[in-house]
């Protein structure tokens, strides 16, 4: 059935719908574009993905692409308000191949440093989890049944009435319950250079039994020093699938893939434009209360 988003509308768990957005794009012929939920989105447990016309593949736009988009959502486990105006997902454009192989990756992080400590490089650079509950928690774990959440409105939910804090206990490892939702940290700190940008894919597809991260894109200046980013983490968003599965401290979870930016954007991520996740650790959405 349709309705009207013009006043807001009640998005419920376990259904999907289909959104047409109020942006299209003109593409020229030589540059491509890929969308993603934004950290916020994933965070709750938002599923998306964006749809062109004709389109063979989800959140991928060819070159030289010119029409509408429509954006499929599905919340997962907790019933969200959207509106007119609403911003649940980002896109970014390429021209040709970016990416740098493990080689000009390595090159780099002994240039600048890409994580603390020795990296782990193998198509991409590998991060790990981290499960030692060093702030006295190792993560959070959504409840369910909860009221809604207004995408558009900051700091208004208490953290308790969505999520239960995992404290460590014993063995560093957490069992993951299937078809629950988890938010975690990475081990690593990042840093991603002013000159480049990146994205955390799936470390190994063959392990079907959980997905970690919906938000992969890391924008140019994430985690940099002088744009007051250091020590920043990589927050994960983890979901299990059918069956129980341990995560275990240091285990990878997910690469991040560096890409040359055309030119260093004029505005670093978190250079005084209230970049809600910079210089973070274990952090929620910015909808919920902190403190």
């Amino acid at each position: 059935h349709e309705f009207d988003l013009l006043d807001g509308a009640v998005f419920e768990t376990g259904c999907v719908y289909i959104v047409p957005l109020m942006e299209s794009v003109a593409l020229p012929a030589d540059i491509a574009a890929a969308a993603n939920p934004k950290s916020s989105t994933g965070r709750l447990d938002i599923f998306t993905r964006v749809i062109t016309d004709h389109a063979r593949e989800f959140d991928q736009m060819p070159a030289g692409y010119r029409g509408p988009l429509y954006l499929e959502i599905s919340p997962r486990t907790f019933p969200i308000v959207a509106r007119a105006g609403s911003r649940l997902s980002q896109i970014r454009f390429r021209r040709g191949s970016a990416r740098l192989d493990d080689a000009a990756l390595t090159a780099l992080h002994a240039r600048v440093g890409l994580v603390d400590g020795a990296p782990h490089i193998a198509n991409g650079l590998a991060l790990s989890i981290d499960l030692t509950g060093a702030g006295g928690i190792i993560g959070y774990r959504a409840k369910r049944h909860t009221a809604l959440i207004d995408v558009d409105r900051r700091a208004v939910h208490d953290v308790l009435d969505f999520w239960e804090p995992i404290a460590p206990h014993g063995r560093p490892e957490l069992v993951l319950d299937p078809d629950q939702f988890y938010i975690l940290v990475s081990r690593e700190a990042v840093h991603v250079p002013p000159d480049y940008a990146a994205e955390m894919v799936p470390f190994d597809p063959l392990v079907g039994e959980f997905r970690v991260h919906y938000a992969g894109f890391f924008d140019p200046g994430f985690g940099h020093s002088e744009a007051g980013g250091a020590g920043s983490r990589a927050v994960l968003e983890v979901r299990s699938h059918e069956v129980p599965f341990i995560l275990e401290h240091g285990q990878i979870v997910g690469r991040l893939v560096y890409e040359r930016m055309i030119e260093r954007p004029r505005v670093l991520y978190g250079e005084g434009i209230g970049s809600h996740y910079q210089a973070q650790g274990l952090k929620l959405s910015k909808h919920f209360r902190s403190g």
